[in-house]
This record gives structure tokens, C-alpha cells and sequence, in this order.
């Protein structure tokens, strides 16, 4: 198509922006930013053909398909999986997939859209999920970031089409062999059939590759879906994870499993937060330790290498290194300066409906909640391994931005981005700490000044000590009633005090600064994705969201969760206060306010009918909380009734009832397994998952001390799903917002004490 007239069918604000840049001599950059065809990576075997870029096929039937998302546990790599099986008419036990290495052909284009504010100088041009300059970025940078649960909306559409472009290519094959017409051959469970004849795929992909697939491919009516059905038992799954067996078993690889011939490996002792250097280390106390391989320094870290991690970490930890300068981090300064911004900082609107102000001028009620710094406590610490050979680099390393990562080890060793090979495998766990590269970078430059290949293992204090935890928040919450109405509400307001900590995260990631160069660079900056959270998901006429930017030496960043996580906890336990200050059932005070909003009533009419509320009576030790998730008109939501109680062990979460609207699902079991997590991760940050800062170093620094819930502390978890035609929502991270207030206001129905502090703690008593 000739590119005017592709210009002429923008929208006119697009049409303009570009047409303007071509006037003015920019028909080089208009070019740059349009879409082009990117080929497949994908190097199938002699016996292997490929389809669509997406997908190959072997002679044995075998179907592999390219996952370019990260395999954290999330199950990421099943439902894509399943998605081309279904549409393939594949038999499931044929199915294995590949991890795909950045492409252009992989981006994660809603992905790039949804963070446009922290890449774009355009991002009102570059967020709409259709986004041209988006696909543009996206594709050019090869950005096929794992995050926000947007891999189906990304990747759903791309692999239906191979897979409907490889069914009918296949059954070309068998109709020319039968001579009948391939539209009459019907193809499932990995068989081509026509009437009583049938042929495997492997029997047919060598001569089915030779054709060209239909365009537009032919998609089937039905896409990969799975119905709940309410009260039912669980049953087992139609499509199992395919991961499941091999962890089992132990074969599974994750990055710290890579073994290469004359690997050695390294421990390491960072620069505590605050911009502080290594001022000194006692090299003799190391020197001749029996597998030691050398020591490699660095502005902001020491490294020591062995023959044994356990060699390298008792050599550094020998050596003592000393840190100084910059600014150190103190957790109580954090939260002084968080809430003196009330009065210091002019608040900045981002987010608005209706008047708030006016009705506010006077509120009926203010609270103010607080929550800490949570770190992410993945099983797996940061570990990666580098060879450095002839002016080129190989990195094996779980990353949720792989192509982010390995720019990043490229400029950190001075080398082309073209002689660096990234090799991406599966974390154990990772909440967003993977989104982080410094682990790239370090083990680049050390696998560079040893000379040998190198993994690099972070011991559990480092992981804390320079992962940047969630941020700490100070959120001051008011309302005003209509007047006579039993508490309607008239006018909300949640005015947050924190960092700009999407914008830094945005300037580690994709501006490659330091954290206290990102820092710097978002200082007094309102931030839209931070307080994303704090929007109410009620009916008010006037909300109003301000953000109170503040900087703090502490850097910060992504965790499961993120800006809803915490907003959901002082929404939802202000929401309670509101209701008992009407002398109203929080059920029902809540259910008057969702009228126009029949997904999320129905969701919260499940949850108390599975959980038997009682009305939150004092002394039952029942909460109740709900969250909304994405686009009003899709999304997900989740409402839960928690059964808690505190005593002499502290706090005890003894029951946990879900109802939840994903919209369809894809996979049931997989969908149950996230929620199931993400409740049990917000059972963590109601429980601890915190730590304090002295002198820039975490405490604690070890798992054993934050209070993370043990298998015998795991409550009676019970999930329902609601069926629903919506567009599919990632069920991740709703159960991670969800928990914490449900389980604050069940505190407060059994103790008679508000908890506003998040984890949950006695200085709320």
C-alpha cells in the first residue's frame, strides 16, 4: 500500500503529527517509526519445519512452539502453548515449547503502550493498545518485556494465525495426497482427516511447509477457553502445565543451573543504597585461599571468583569491603520525610472526576494509611553466567526484558550490541525483581576480567540490599457525605506521598541510569502509573487523585501488584471506616455503591455467599475487600472474605474466600493456581515481606526474618471463578491486592483496633 494513502487513513491528530514531520524534512524519522516485516529467529532442525515464525513441527509429530515471555511460575509458557494446540487441532502430549530470543517479530506491543509515559515523548500518541508509534518502538527494540499480565493480549492473536496458517497448510497436504479439497478435511487431536482416511502431522508437515498458508488465516469460531461452572469439584486440568513434570523431577533449568566447561563462580557485596563507593577491602585475607580464582572491584561492588560459589562467598565476606560517601538510606527519615510532604509538597492532580475539591473543603472524615518497603523474596536469587571470548559475550539469565538486559551487559563491557548473544531461561520466581539488570551487568564485566566463564549468584542480602524494594507510601484519604443520606458518599480524595517510582523504574530500564540517576532524573515528577491504584472502584460522582512527588535516597521499584497492591489496602480498609461511621454492613455499604457496575456486584454478592459474612460483626473475625483490576469495561475483579484473628504467634489468617471475573479463561487450573499464589503473597504483605533500612542496608537480610507465612501458616484457600465473556485478564496480581485488606478488617472485627499500617503491626494498637 503506497504510504500516503496509509497517512490519509490515520486519525487526524496522528495523520497530522506525521505528515508534519515529512513536511519538514522528518521522512527519514516517519519511516524509522513505521512497522516493518521482522523475520523468525527460529532455526528448525533437519527434520523440523517451521510455520508462520511462530511454531515448528517435526517429522515425529512433535510441535514446538516460541515463547518469548519469561517463565517465572506464572505458567506463562502453558497457555501460550495451549493456545496454538487448540487452534492447531494439536494433540496435547505432541506439544513442547522454546524459549524465543528477543525479535522484532515477538514485541510485546500492548506492552510498550501501557508504559508509553515512562519511554515515549508522545505517550498521549503511543498508549492507545493500537498504538502505530508503540508497534514501532516496539518492534525496532525487539521489547518483548514479561510484565502486567499483557502476554495474551500481545501474543494470543500472532499465534492463533500461525497455527491456523499451519492447520490448513497441513490439510493442503493431506487433500492433494486424497484429492479432495483441503476445506473438507477436519484436523484435530494431531491427526488430518477425511472421511475414514487420517494422517498424522508427521507424516504430512515436509510437503504441508511447500504451500502458501491462506490469508487471511482461518481461524476457528472457538478460541481456547475453559468455563467454570460454580459449586463444581475440580476436576482434572485438560491441559496440565507443561513445566510441571520436569520440576518434579529436578531437570527443569532455572539460571542458576547453567553449566558451562571451566565454569567458575562468584559471590559479591554491593554498595549500600545511597550512591556510596568502595572505599577498601583487606585483598591478604583472601589471598591463597584454596580455589580461589581472583577479585574483581568495581566502583559499587567487590566480586570474588572460585571454584565453588561457597569459596567465592566465604572470600568475600573475608575480605570485609568497606563502603562510603553518598547518602545513606534511613528508614526512619524515609517516613518522616513521606509524611511532613502534607505540608511541604503542593499536591499534583492525576487522576479526576467531577469536583472534589469543592465538596472537600470540609471533610466529614480523614485517615491516613502507611505502607513500608516490601522486597520480593524470590526462591531464586539474581544468577547469571557470562562467557567473554574473542571480543564477544554469551549470557544466560532469566530476565523479564532480555533485550533491555543484554544492551545493558553490551555497553557495561564495551562491545556491539551484535556481539552480545543473550540466552534466556526460567526464573524461580521473580514478583518483577527480574525486570532489574543489574545482575547482567555485573556478571559481564566479571566474566570479562577473569576470562573464563563466570555465574554469579547473589547471596539473599545482596537480593535485598540492591533489588529496589516496592516503594513506601503515606496516603492521606478524605470523603465528604451528602447531607441526611446514611453516608453516601459525595467526594473522595486520596492524596499519596511517595516517590515518582514508575518514572524511576522507567529510567533504569529503558535510559539505562543508575538507580540514584534515576532517581535524580524523577525528582518532583507527578507520577500517574504510582497512584494508579488509588482510583476507588465505586460509583462517586467525584474522586479525586493527587500525587504528592517526593524524593528519598531509598531507590524503588515494580512488585507483584504494583500501585493497586497498595492502593486496594487503604481504599478498601478506608471503605470499612466509612461504613461503620454509617452504621452500615460493609457489604451492603458497598453493594449501593456499584449499581452501574454489575461485574463487580456479582463478584462481591459470590465472595460473601462462599465465605457465610455475617455482617462483620465485632468478634466474628470476618473482613471483607474487593478490587478492580484494567479498563473499566474489561478487567479483572476480585472480592475475598477473610477469617483472621491475632494472638500470642500474632497474626492468623485461618480462612480466605475468592470470587473472581477474569473475563474467559484459558486455562482453569492455571488461572486457580494465581490466585491461590497472589493471595498467599498478600498473606505475606500483611504478614511482613518488609524490611528497614540502617545505614543503606536491609534489615533483616535474610528470608527467616520476615515473617513470611510457613506451609502449616497457609490458610483454607477457596476459590470460585464467574463465568464471564469479557476479554481474558492476566488473574496474577488481583489476589496480591485483595488479601491485605481483607485481612486488616478482619483484625479489626476480632481485635476492635484499626491496622493502617501495611505489613500489619502492633504499632497500629
Amino acid at each position: 500500500m503506497d504510504w500516503r494513502k496509509q497517512l490519509s487513513e490515520l486519525p487526524v491528530t496522528r495523520r497530522q503529527l506525521v505528515a508534519g514531520a515529512v513536511a519538514g524534512g522528518g521522512l527519514i524519522i516517519a519511516w524509522a517509526l513505521w512497522p516493518r516485516h521482522y523475520a523468525s529467529p527460529l532455526a528448525p532442525g533437519a527434520n523440523e519445519r517451521e510455520f508462520g515464525g511462530w511454531i515448528t513441527i517435526g517429522r515425529d509429530g512433535v510441535i514446538t512452539v516460541a515463547v518469548p515471555q519469561l517463565e517465572m511460575g506464572q505458567g506463562v509458557t502453558t497457555v501460550l502453548a495451549q493456545v496454538v494446540a487448540v487452534e492447531l487441532g494439536a494433540d496435547w502430549r505432541q506439544v513442547g515449547v522454546e524459549p524465543a530470543p528477543p525479535s522484532g517479530l515477538y514485541a510485546n506491543v500492548p506492552l510498550a503502550a501501557r508504559w508509553a509515559e515512562l519511554w515515549s515523548d508522545l505517550p498521549s500518541f503511543s498508549s492507545a493498545p493500537d498504538s502505530w508509534l508503540a508497534e514501532g518502538f516496539a518492534r525496532r527494540n525487539r521489547f518483548i518485556a514479561t510484565a502486567e499480565g499483557l502476554s495474551l493480549d500481545a501474543y494470543e492473536t500472532p499465534l492463533r494465525e500461525a497455527a491456523a496458517g499451519a492447520r490448513a497448510m497441513l490439510a493442503m497436504a493431506a487433500a492433494d495426497r486424497w484429492g479432495v479439497s483441503w476445506e473438507e478435511c477436519s484436523v484435530e487431536n494431531g491427526l488430518v482427516r477425511h472421511g475414514d482416511q487420517q494422517l498424522g502431522f508427521g507424516e504430512l508437515v515436509v510437503e504441508a511447509a511447500a504451500y502458501d498458508p491462506p490469508d487471511p488465516p482461518p481461524l476457528r469460531v472457538e478460541t481456547a477457553t475453559e468455563v467454570p461452572v460454580l459449586g463444581e469439584a475440580e476436576v482434572e486440568p485438560a491441559f496440565p502445565r507443561l513445566d510441571l513434570p520436569s520440576k518434579v523431577d529436578g531437570s527443569f533449568l532455572f539460571a542458576a543451573d547453567i553449566r558451562l566447561p571451566g565454569l567458575v563462580y562468584a559471590s559479591i557485596r554491593h554498595a549500600p543504597h545511597g550512591g556510596s563507593s568502595l572505599m577498601r577491602f583487606d585483598a591478604d585475607a583472601a589471598s591463597g585461599m584454596p580455589g580461589l580464582v581472583g577479585v574483581v572491584k568495581s566502583k559499587r561492588y567487590l566480586a570474588a571468583v572460585a571454584q565453588s560459589w561457597w569459596v567465592a562467598e566465604r572470600a568475600v565476606m573475608a575480605m570485609r569491603p568497606t563502603f562510603g560517601g553518598g547518602r545513606q538510606v534511613e528508614s526512619a527519615a524515609v517516613f518522616e520525610t513521606l509524611g511532613s510532604a502534607f505540608e511541604e509538597v503542593e499536591p499534583e492532580a492525576v487522576y479526576a472526576t467531577g469536583d472534589a475539591n469543592e465538596l472537600l473543603a470540609r471533610p466529614d472524615l480523614t485517615q491516613r494509611y502507611v505502607v513500608a518497603p516490601a522486597v520480593h523474596a524470590t526462591v531464586e536469587t539474581a544468577s547469571a553466567t557470562a562467557r567473554y571470548e574473542d571480543g564477544k559475550l554469551e549470557l544466560w539469565i532469566a530476565s523479564q526484558a532480555p533485550e533491555l538486559a543484554r544492551r545493558a551487559a553490551a555497553r557495561a563491557v564495551g562491545l556491539d550490541e551484535a556481539d552480545v548473544v543473550l540466552y534466556p531461561t526460567a526464573a524461580g520466581g521473580s514478583f518483577d525483581a527480574r525486570l532489574e539488570k543489574l545482575h547482567a551487568i555485573e556478571v559481564a564485566q566479571i566474566a570479562k576480567a577473569i576470562g573464563r566463564p563466570v555465574q554469579l549468584t547473589w547471596p539473599r542480602a545482596q537480593e535485598f540490599q540492591s533489588v529496589p524494594p516496592r516503594t513506601p507510601v503515606t496516603a492521606e484519604l478524605s470523603v465528604a457525605f451528602y447531607p441526611a443520606t446514611g453516608g453516601r458518599i459525595a467526594a473522595w480524595r486520596a492524596r499519596l506521598a511517595l516517590p515518582a517510582t514508575a518514572r524511576e523504574f522507567g529510567h533504569r530500564l529503558f535510559d539505562n541510569l543508575t538507580p540514584e540517576a534515576a532517581i535524580d532524573r524523577a525528582s518532583g515528577e507527578a507520577d500517574a502509573m504510582a497512584c494508579a491504584g488509588a482510583f476507588p472502584p465505586y460509583g462517586i460522582e467525584n474522586v479525586l487523585v493527587e500525587h504528592l512527588p517526593v524524593e528519598i535516597a531509598l531507590p524503588t521499584g515494580r512488585m507483584r501488584g504494583n500501585a493497586a497492591a497498595y492502593g486496594a489496602f487503604f481504599t478498601e480498609c478506608f471503605i470499612d471506616e466509612l461504613a461503620e461511621k454509617a452504621g452500615r454492613d460493609p457489604f451492603l455499604y458497598r453493594m449501593e455503591m456499584l449499581g452501574k457496575m454489575p461485574r463487580m456486584a456479582e463478584v462481591l454478592r459470590h465472595a460473601t455467599r462462599l465465605g457465610n459474612w455475617d455482617g462483620g460483626r465485632r468478634g466474628t473475625g470476618q473482613g471483607l475487600a474487593m478490587a478492580s483490576m484494567g479498563p473499566t469495561e474489561t478487567g479483572g475483579r476480585i472480592a475475598c472474605v477473610a477469617q483472621a484473628s491475632l494472638g500470642e504467634g500474632g497474626l492468623k489468617v485461618s480462612k480466605l474466600f475468592a470470587a473472581v471475573d477474569i473475563g474467559r479463561i484459558v486455562n482453569l487450573d492455571i488461572a486457580r493456581q494465581q490466585i491461590e499464589g497472589g493471595l498467599l503473597f498478600g498473606v505475606s504483605l500483611a504478614a511482613g515481606s518488609s524490611i528497614a533500612y540502617e545505614q543503606g542496608k536491609p534489615v533483616p537480610n535474610r528470608l527467616s526474618g520476615l515473617s513470611l507465612p510457613t506451609l502449616a501458616d497457609s490458610p483454607e484457600i477457596v476459590v470460585e471463578f464467574i463465568a464471564s465473556d469479557a476479554e481474558p485478564f492476566d488473574p496474577g496480581e488481583l489476589g496480591v491486592a485483595v488479601a491485605p485488606p481483607a485481612i486488616a478488617n478482619a483484625l479489626y472485627s476480632a481485635t476492635g483496633s484499626r491496622f493502617r499500617h501495611l505489613p500489619l503491626s502492633l504499632e497500629d494498637l
